[in-house]
């Protein structure tokens, strides 16, 4: 019998945390992206030209996106057509 009152309190206590994982995970993933954020902004803020402010990193991306596709050159190689020997 107290195996099996054992078995019940682990599976309670499994679904217990899965409920509150559920409730309490994204908060707790938001906080620690934000202290991380913050950290990584006061780490390299101190490094000399490179402020870095959200128009360069919209003014960046925009001309990244504008650039044309490279396209494959002619001259990667020779074709060479192989036969089956029977």
């Amino acid at each position: 019998m107290a195996i099996l009152k054992t078995i019940l309190i682990l599976v309670l206590i499994y679904y217990l945390l899965k409920i509150l994982a559920r409730w309490f995970g994204p908060k707790l993933f938001s906080y620690a992206a934000k202290r991380a954020e913050k950290h990584f902004q006061e780490t390299f803020s101190s490094f000399p030209g490179q402020e870095f402010g959200q128009e360069d990193y919209v003014r960046n991306k925009n001309n990244q996106q504008r650039k044309a596709p490279k396209k494959a050159s002619d001259d990667i190689g020779e074709y060479i057509d192989f036969e089956e020997i029977e």
